[in-house]
């Protein structure tokens, strides 16, 4: 974007604010589904990675959610208090912690199976639109790699 330095410094010539502010719209979205679920957005997401394959490793999602373990630790926890994940030593190597659903974490799923399209007729994106943004914001993810 080549711009000199007072106009690189102008807010509506950052790439970041958009997205940041795009982030924010769409998770406070999914707030009137997750609310009386008990759930926070980041807990979802979780139980979207542990409904899709159970029993993964603290490592593979802190990978699948571009999380770090410092975010995801305490998270996990506070899900394994509310009775919805188990968390266990591996035995193969005990410095890997591996994450179970319990009956109540398999049971959510149902409740949760609105949400997707719930939140997704909030977005005023042609599915066309949609599909342009999710493909661009995963090349600019996997540009980090």
């Amino acid at each position: 974007m080549g711009y000199d330095s007072d106009e690189a410094l102008k807010l509506a010539n950052q790439l970041c604010f958009p997205l940041y502010a795009a982030s924010r719209q769409v998770i406070s979205l999914y707030t009137p589904w997750l609310k009386p679920l008990g759930l926070t957005y980041t807990q979802y997401i979780v139980f979207l990675v542990l409904w899709e394959k159970d029993a993964v490793t603290v490592g593979e999602l802190c990978e699948k959610l571009m999380l770090d373990n410092g975010t995801l630790s305490p998270l996990l926890k506070k899900m394994q208090q509310e009775g919805y994940v188990e968390r266990t030593r591996s035995a193969q190597d005990e410095r890997v912690v591996v994450v179970t659903l319990t009956e109540k974490g398999r049971q959510l799923k149902e409740k949760a199976k609105d949400i997707p399209s719930g939140v997704g007729s909030c977005i005023a994106l042609t599915p066309e639109k949609a599909l342009e943004l999710y493909s661009l914001l995963y090349e600019l993810l996997d540009s980090r790699k």
